[in-house]
């Protein structure tokens, strides 16, 4: 039997197979495994020609073969890689706000920090030819929501997408590039400092496509997808009203985001696009202040949410089941038995190491922002941000200028 990575990865660098026809395979035959050892008669129905001529080399010798070849590059690849992980949507830290999208992607490569995948997120995107203003709208903006505990995502591209990557990293916050090409490539070139600057202050590159993908004019418009399903917002600082980002604001809308653009002069081109947006609805935004209350709000209502369920759960709790426990397992808890809040802490099993470590930090009091940055040695920048995502978790609440146990 082959390995699971080794199969995945195969079925992954099939030709034409992209996520919507990935996940329809899976659904239908259940594993990689599965796919790739199915009658060529089988697969008809779901592959174009290459795909099919590709499944039946890989047949005769699936070590031989030419996509097994690739495969084996790319494990070889990947077992240098210290920092690089592969991941699906099964997978724990496979961002669950990803996972809710249409068509997610079947495979994520990620360099760096997994953990900043499930940290609160707002996208930039412009223009990759801005005005000096478009610029310095995008640093400036990255650079005040990363100070409040937002990651910064964007697509590592010239222009408003370097600006906003160089702003969050001014604010020593988290930023998130997703990338156009295979995650061993950087396009374009210029910004290979700025991808390892990325990686060096704790941050995260992405990619879906297999190793060795060249910068392709349809890829960047499948990635728009993850930057934008990754995220809580979407903020647009400038772009022409037949631009990427505009494609980029309109997923965001399908995927239920909040799309945000930055106006301009009715004499620049490039505010035509932010122009359209905000007419059809996008919020028009002056300062990153506005950004930081709006999705605040979104914020204080999961909050809330969580805060009510757990408030329903006390006040209407499940009865104990009736049935007498089995002999062999006397001690087990029914599966809707009540274990009340007091006698039983929750479990931080579920979050990661540096969030566990927090919780550690913040202890069982009240606890001020610069009480924290002494207790942990962390940035404020990159502090706010997990402490953002503990609140959204339900883990820890804000009070004042204080943040304590929930």
């Amino acid at each position: 039997m082959q390995d699971p990575l080794f199969l995945t990865l195969a079925l992954h660098r099939l030709p034409d197979v992209g996520a919507a026809t990935y996940s329809r395979l899976l659904a239908h035959f259940g594993t990689a495994q599965a796919v790739l050892m199915q009658p060529i008669e089988q697969l008809e129905p779901f592959l174009k020609p290459a795909a099919l001529a590709t499944v039946a080399d890989f047949h005769r010798d699936p070590q031989a073969s030419l996509i097994g070849q690739k495969v084996i590059a790319d494990l070889d690849w990947l077992n240098s890689q210290s920092n690089t992980t592969v991941m699906a949507p099964e997978d724990q830290h496979y961002p669950s706000l990803l996972r809710q999208i249409p068509k997610p992607p079947p495979l994520l490569f990620v360099r760096g920090d997994v953990n900043c995948l499930s940290l609160p997120q707002i996208a930039i995107v412009g223009s990759r030819n801005p005005s000096s203003g478009g610029l310095e709208n995008a640093q400036r903006f990255a650079e005040y929501l990363a100070a409040n505990g937002f990651a910064i995502t964007s697509g590592l591209a010239m222009g408003v997408d370097a600006a906003a990557h160089e702003g969050a990293l001014t604010a020593r916050g988290k930023t998130i590039a997703i990338m156009g090409t295979g995650i061993n490539m950087v396009y374009p070139a210029r910004h290979r400092d700025l991808a390892q600057r990325i990686l060096d202050s704790g941050g995260t590159l992405v990619s879906e496509f297999p190793l060795g993908t060249g910068a392709q004019a349809a890829n960047f418009p499948q990635r728009n997808r993850i930057i934008s399903g990754l995220s809580y917002g979407v903020l647009v600082v400038e772009a022409a009203i037949k631009s990427g980002s505009l494609i980029t604001a309109k997923i965001a809308l399908e995927q239920n985001r909040e799309v945000f653009a930055i106006p301009g002069s009715i004499h620049n081109p490039l505010a035509r696009g932010c122009h359209q947006l905000i007419r059809q609805g996008a919020t028009l935004v002056e300062t990153a202040n506005d950004i930081v209350e709006q999705l605040n709000g979104i914020l204080s209502y999961q909050r809330q949410e969580l805060f009510d369920f757990q408030e329903n759960k006390k006040q209407f709790p499940l009865k104990k089941s009736s049935q007498p426990q089995q002999k062999d397992q006397p001690n087990r808890q029914p599966n809707n038995a009540i274990i009340t809040p007091q006698k039983i802490e929750r479990s931080l099993d579920g979050l990661s190491p540096i969030e566990q470590q927090l919780m550690a930090a913040i202890g069982f009091d009240p606890v001020s922002i610069d009480e924290l940055v002494e207790r942990t040695g962390s940035v404020v920048g990159s502090l706010m941000a997990q402490l953002v995502g503990l609140e959204i978790k339900g883990f820890i609440q804000q009070l004042g200028g204080s943040y304590q146990r929930i």
